[in-house]
């Protein structure tokens, strides 16, 4: 839910009191939660992928795909993972990475996990990358940006960048407008 930082009261013992503007309706949530011990996460808004971008980038896929004879699937996958800020890394025991990798896999083409060496003893690192519905505009643009370089290589031709900025920016004015 997007809101905006108002207060930062101390209160008796030194606890904190953080007051937040929330553009959502938060009272049902609220009233479950009221009196409860709650995780708390804060982090800067921004605003979700372009749907516009997104179907701009699979044009581009299709494109690289034709050229090149490989999947779509592929090229997008492996663009995923050329990309920074979409990916986590958790240590599992070595006996869990194979459900932990079907279980992130099956939400999308684009989440996949890369097994990496751990120095535990019978554990495993596990890249977790997400795949771009998660991604807000930033991201996309790096995903964007990305297949744009792998098309001009090529010698597919693509929108200029400002046609580009402004295919994903429309969509983050609307957006920040409409929250």
């Amino acid at each position: 839910m997007r809101g905006r930082i108002k207060d930062l009261l101390i209160g008796r013992g030194q606890k904190q009191v953080l007051m937040l503007e929330l553009d959502g309706d938060f009272r049902e949530t609220f009233d479950e939660l009221n009196g409860s011990d709650v995780e708390v996460t804060v982090k800067r808004w921004r605003p979700k992928r372009s749907l516009d971008a997104n179907a701009y980038c699979w044009v581009l896929i299709d494109k690289l795909s034709e050229k090149l004879g490989i999947e779509k699937a592929e090229i997008y996958r492996d663009a995923i993972r050329q990309i920074g800020g979409v990916s986590d890394m958790v240590c599992v025991r070595e006996t869990a990475f194979d459900a932990l990798k079907r279980v992130w896999e099956s939400r999308g083409l684009g989440w996949q996990v890369e097994r990496m060496p751990s120095k535990l003893p019978n554990c495993v690192n596990a890249v977790l990358y997400s795949g771009s519905s998660e991604y807000d505009s930033t991201q996309m643009s790096q995903l964007v940006d990305y297949i744009v370089r792998e098309c001009e290589e090529q010698g597919i031709p693509t929108m200029t960048d400002e046609e580009i900025s402004k295919l994903i920016g429309k969509w983050a004015v609307k957006e920040d407008k409409n929250g």
